[in-house]
């Protein structure tokens, strides 16, 4: 399939489902993306357009954080962290926006841990 026909469907699969996820400040929405290297995730309150909390492998600081990338084992370790910076903001139910990307392999193991975390969708 050619590059420029890949990219739109994604854009087109990124606007479908971003017309129906919205967040509020009661049930924010959980915002995930994927590059080639990091894990992103972020809670968003679309009414006010502020970003309430986020978790991300370019955030760790630990030795086993320049370990993890942009694979299933990282994305559990960044599920867990968002779920735990999240409740830290008192932030129990979300919306999950898996973006562009489709529902399984490591945008499912992050919703998993995410769930495994306390966090509800």
């Amino acid at each position: 399939m050619r590059t420029e026909l890949k990219q739109k469907l994604a854009q087109k699969r990124h606007w479908r489902i971003r017309k129906k996820v919205i967040g509020t400040k009661d049930r924010p929405r959980m915002s995930t993306t994927f590059t080639g290297q990091h894990i992103y995730v972020q809670f968003v309150d679309d009414s006010a357009r502020t970003t309430l909390a986020g978790a991300s492998t370019r955030g760790l600081t630990s030795p086993e954080g320049k370990k993890l990338a942009a694979n299933i084992v990282g994305a559990k370790v960044i599920g867990k962290l968002a779920a735990e910076a999240a409740a830290s903001k008192g932030i129990k139910s979300v919306v999950f926006d898996r973006g562009a990307a489709r529902y399984h392999g490591k945008v499912k193991a992050l919703a998993d841990a995410a769930r495994e975390g306390g966090l509800q969708f």
